[in-house]
């Protein structure tokens, strides 16, 4: 995924990191300067569904906005991943858990 924050920031004249944190302020949602920034320079490894609310809010955008898909960097670690002769992964078992003294052990 590609984080799109400042284009989509530009789009509506927003051009500072301090003026985006303002205005998510002003919508109601408090962020330091560093996570700010952050946001605002490098891609999240994570975001609260509530904050990305937030910002598309403040943005008026979706989602999709600001979250850009990249499927040519899939495909090439998929293709990365067959060419070193990795197996997929095997689905895990479900276990069914039992009340009492005698409860499922975890696979081994």
């Amino acid at each position: 995924m590609q984080w799109n924050l400042r284009m989509a920031a530009a789009e509506v004249g927003i051009w500072r990191s301090t003026e985006m944190r303002r205005k998510l302020a002003d919508a109601g949602l408090e962020i330091s300067a560093g996570k700010m920034s952050a946001l605002w320079t490098t891609t999240p490894t994570t975001i609260r569904l509530e904050d990305l609310d937030i910002i598309c809010a403040v943005l008026d955008c979706e989602p999709s906005k600001l979250l850009i898909r990249e499927p040519e960097k899939v495909a090439a670690r998929r293709a990365a991943k067959t060419a070193t002769g990795e197996q997929p992964s095997p689905a895990p078992t479900t276990i069914q858990p039992r009340l009492g003294r005698n409860r499922t052990r975890p696979p081994a």
